[in-house]
C-alpha cells in the first residue's frame, strides 16, 4: 500500500491560532518531514478558497502557489492537489501552470482534478455555479485540453464550455504525456466514466461498502470502453485519529472538538462526531486491520489527513512507526 500526507493549509481550520508569518514555516516543515523519510510517497493540499465547515474568514492558502513552493523546497515526494477544480482556472492556463511546476519539481507533480462542489466560493469568486452536468462537461473538455497540450505542446478544441485555438505549451512537462491524472469524485454516470477514459488514479468514497460499490461502477465503465480495469489505481482520503490506547484516541477526538469550537462553535460537536465515525480511527492495530480490509477491496493508495498536524506530529509519527510498516 502507498501513502500520501495532507499538509495543513488552513482550509479545514487547521492553521487556526498560528500567526500568518509562521504559516509557510509550518507547512514547509511538514513537507520536509515527509520528504526526508520514506513513509510518504506524496504530499497533498486542497484546492479551495473559503474554509469549511463554513466560510468564516480563516486562512486558506492557494493550492497551485503551494505546488510551486513545494516543488522548489522538496526533492523526493510527489506533489498533488485533492482536487483541483477545473473551472477555477482556464484549462489551457492550468496545463501551463502544472507543466511549470513539474519542471521546477524535476517531474514530481500529480494532477488531481474534479468538477468542483463548494457553491459559496464559486459564487463569491464570480464563477457563478453551473449545473452539475455543466461542471462535469467542463471537467471532460478540460482533461482533453490537458492531454493535448502535455503530449504535443499544442491544443485546439471547439467545445461547449472551452474553446482553444492552437494554444501552445513549451516546455512540455518533464513527465512523459504530463502529470498523472487523478479524477476525483464518485459520480457514477459521468465522473467515473471520465475516469475510466482518462485517469491513472481515482479517488472516491473510502468506506468499505462505498469503495466497493464505486469500484464496480468504474469496472463497468472500463469494460464498456475496452480499458483494463487494473490500469487505474484506486485511492481514497482518510481522516486519521490514532492513539496507542483507546483513551488516547478519545483525547484526540476531544481535542478536535475543542479546536473547532475556537472558530465554528456551533459545528464543533458534529465535526468531532464525524471524525469519530471514520474508518481510520483507533489504535495502530485497529487501523492496520481496517486498511487490510480496504486493500482486499482494491484500495491501494491512502491519502491521510491528521487534524492536529500543524500543532502536534505525534499522531503522524505513531502512524509512521506502527501502521505503515505493517502494510508495506
Amino acid at each position: 500500500m502507498r501513502f500520501g500526507l495532507f499538509i495543513p493549509q488552513g482550509w479545514r481550520q487547521d492553521l487556526t491560532g498560528i500567526d500568518p508569518r509562521e504559516h509557510w514555516s509550518v507547512m514547509h516543515g511538514l513537507a520536509q518531514h515527509a520528504d526526508d523519510g520514506d513513509t510518504w510517497e506524496s504530499i497533498w493540499v486542497y484546492d479551495h478558497f473559503h474554509s469549511v465547515p463554513e466560510p468564516n474568514g480563516e486562512a486558506v492558502h492557494e493550492a497551485w502557489s503551494l505546488m510551486s513552493a513545494f516543488a522548489a523546497s522538496t526533492s523526493r515526494v510527489r506533489l498533488g492537489q485533492m482536487c483541483t477544480c477545473m473551472a477555477y482556472r482556464n484549462p489551457a492556463y492550468l496545463a501551463k501552470v502544472a507543466a511549470t511546476a513539474d519542471v521546477i519539481s524535476g517531474g514530481r507533480v500529480e494532477m488531481g482534478i474534479g468538477a468542483g462542489w463548494y457553491e459559496h466560493e464559486w459564487k463569491a469568486y464570480g464563477y457563478g455555479f453551473p449545473s452539475a452536468g455543466n461542471r462535469l462537461g467542463m471537467l471532460d473538455e478540460g482533461v482533453q485540453i490537458f492531454k493535448q497540450l502535455w503530449s504535443t505542446g499544442t491544443a485546439t478544441l471547439d467545445g461547449k464550455h472551452y474553446q482553444v485555438d492552437g494554444a501552445m505549451l513549451a516546455p512540455l512537462p518533464l513527465q512523459l504525456d504530463g502529470p498523472p491524472l487523478w479524477i476525483a469524485g464518485g459520480g457514477e454516470k459521468v465522473t467515473l466514466r471520465i475516469a475510466a477514459e482518462h485517469a491513472s488514479y481515482t479517488n472516491f468514497d473510502g468506506a468499505p461498502a462505498g469503495f466497493a460499490q464505486k469500484s464496480q461502477i468504474l469496472r463497468g465503465h472500463c469494460e464498456a470502453i475496452g480499458r483494463p480495469f487494473d490500469e487505474i489505481t484506486r485511492s481514497a482520503n482518510y481522516n486519521v485519529v490514532i492513539g496507542s490506547t483507546q483513551a488516547e484516541v478519545d483525547d484526540r477526538i476531544a481535542w478536535i472538538e475543542e479546536h473547532y469550537a475556537l472558530t465554528v462553535p456551533a459545528k464543533a460537536a458534529d465535526e468531532a462526531e464525524s471524525w469519530r465515525r471514520g474508518p481510520l480511527v483507533g489504535t495502530p492495530e485497529q487501523i492496520v486491520d481496517k486498511l487490510r480490509e480496504l486493500e482486499s477491496l482494491g484500495m491501494t493508495y491512502a491519502i491521510c489527513y491528521f487534524a492536529e498536524a500543524a500543532y502536534d506530529r505525534s499522531g503522524i509519527e505513531l502512524f509512521e512507526r506502527e501502521v505503515v510498516p505493517a502494510l508495506r
